[in-house]
């Protein structure tokens, strides 16, 4: 299909190794897939472990220059890529909008959340500061800190923006240089980044796009190769695992952002219409395919029928569609196999006794819909409270107690984000220090932004994103000792 942009320059189909855009050495593509239609919109160059390879030599040779530019000077850079991210944000939405399928209220909204990691970065570069230790009259310790070195970024497709720049601002910002290997679901979104970046004036071989179907390859590449410093890695926990385990023969540096198991927790002293619609928002958001979408709701027997009634109503007002078109509140799931592995966890539950509420099933025709469902007499034994779900499906559990919906939140391996309604300052406290994740919303579940430190406990990983304390997870702290300072 043709793609109409405004500015063409922003729909790019090659590697980014260099500051140049280049094809597969092997001259193969992959096609890239409207998930709300089936069609094929770009056919992308198919990279691999050589070109991966050649991107890491780029960045090794362009990184000493930008680490020894003055902070301001590397705030300035970024500061124009974020200018031009917004000055594109309509392209950059609805190339977003082709591939992902998220509607495009949606998908501009995840551009200037994008765009917002750029400009902090870009601001808090020039706030990195070190100590002096005084330890006997002779002598002084120093204490500062550093770029880590070359990192090394896998993205996934369910943010194909804002899960590139939440980890390329703050690492580009401190003098690292990149190599990123977005989703092969969503790479243009990526692509248009790397060409806005280029516009900005970021010297060539600081930010490189790899993109490529033999995940394995270049995964492979990024963590084997001693150049490569740092591993960042957004997705699923066995993937952040196994990714893990191939940093540790170079001992590199991770962040790993994985899986999620998001309860909404509502006590019977909670604000209902609040606790619904904030209930809403997280479970549907991106149709379901959010890292911290709530994946159980744990509802008080008290307020349990009223919750779900007011839920429904709600839900069967939805219109999932094609996300270009008007009056899609919703759009697909990314693929046909993710809308089967929806569906077989639904038929699970059903077959363990579970209640169809609203949907249950494919929604049928083009694309890959699922139809936005609400399953009730669900209990911990079934994969819908075992497992993230990924998708628009939502179970809604029953408890009594306030100790029992503590433990049941904390009955996952999981522990990325939680959120909880209540009225009661006290039970607010309680339950906000008792619940083992590492993000809480308390009568919020729009907890995302630019400032906030993101990140989980137990098995969603290590490392924080965002805030002040995402520069630290791209610097490395350098003890300095000087003697003889008497003589």
């Amino acid at each position: 299909m043709s793609i109409q942009l405004n500015n063409p320059s922003l729909l790019q189909t090659q590697a980014f190794i260099d500051g140049q855009w280049c094809d597969a050495d092997s001259g193969k593509t992959f096609a890239v897939v409207n998930p709300a239609t089936g069609e094929t919109i770009a056919q992308v160059a198919d990279a691999g472990q050589a070109e991966t390879l050649r991107a890491i030599e780029a960045a090794k040779a362009a990184m000493p220059a930008w680490k020894a530019e003055p902070a301001k000077v590397r705030a300035a850079i970024l500061e124009k890529w974020h200018d031009l991210v917004m000055a594109n944000q309509a392209d950059l939405a609805k190339l977003m909008t082709l591939e992902q399928g998220k509607t495009l209220a949606e998908s501009t909204g995840e551009v200037a959340y994008g765009a917002s990691f750029i400009k902090w970065f870009a601001e808090e570069s020039k706030r990195i500061y070190g100590d002096v230790l005084q330890g006997t009259p002779d002598r002084r310790g120093i204490v500062i800190k550093q770029p880590v070195g070359i990192v090394g970024a896998i993205t996934p497709w369910n943010f194909p923006n804002a899960m590139i720049t939440r980890k390329a601002a703050p690492a580009l910002a401190v003098g690292c240089a990149m190599v990123l290997k977005p989703a092969a679901e969503t790479p243009l979104s990526a692509l248009a980044l790397a060409e806005l970046a280029k516009q900005a004036g970021l010297p060539a071989g600081l930010f490189n796009v790899v993109v490529g179907t033999d995940a394995p390859a270049i995964g492979g590449e990024l963590t084997s190769n001693p150049d490569v410093k740092k591993v960042t890695f957004t997705g699923s926990t066995p993937v952040g695992k196994l990714l893990m385990k191939q940093c540790a023969d170079t001992v590199k540096r991770t962040s790993m952002e994985l899986g999620g198991n998001a309860p909404v927790i509502v006590f019977d002293d909670a604000d209902l219409d609040a606790a619904v619609q904030g209930a809403l928002v997280s479970k549907y958001r991106n149709s379901g395919q959010t890292c911290i979408c709530s994946n159980r709701l744990i509802v008080q027997e008290g307020i349990y029928d009223a919750f779900v009634e007011k839920f429904t109503q709600a839900v069967n007002n939805f219109n999932f569609g094609n996300g270009l078109e008007d009056g899609s509140t919703h759009g697909p799931v990314i693929t046909e196999k993710a809308m089967n592995d929806i569906h077989a966890k639904v038929e699970s539950a059903v077959a363990q006794g579970a209640t169809v509420v609203a949907g249950g099933k494919p929604k049928g025709g083009n694309g890959y819909f699922y139809e936005p469902t609400i399953l009730t007499n669900v209990d911990s034994s079934m994969r819908v409270f075992r497992e993230e779900i990924f998708g628009p499906v939502a179970p809604i559990f029953k408890f009594k107690t306030e100790q029992e919906a503590i433990e049941m939140a904390n009955d996952t391996e999981f522990g990325l984000a939680a959120y909880f309604y209540s009225e009661n300052l006290s039970r607010i406290w309680r339950v906000a220090e008792s619940i083992d994740y590492g993000m809480v919303g308390v009568n919020e579940t729009a907890i995302s932004s630019e400032i906030i430190p993101f990140g989980g406990v137990k098995e969603s990983g290590q490392g924080r994103e965002g805030s002040k304390y995402g520069l630290d997870d791209y610097l490395e702290v350098k003890y300095i000792c000087i003697g003889g300072i008497n003589k």
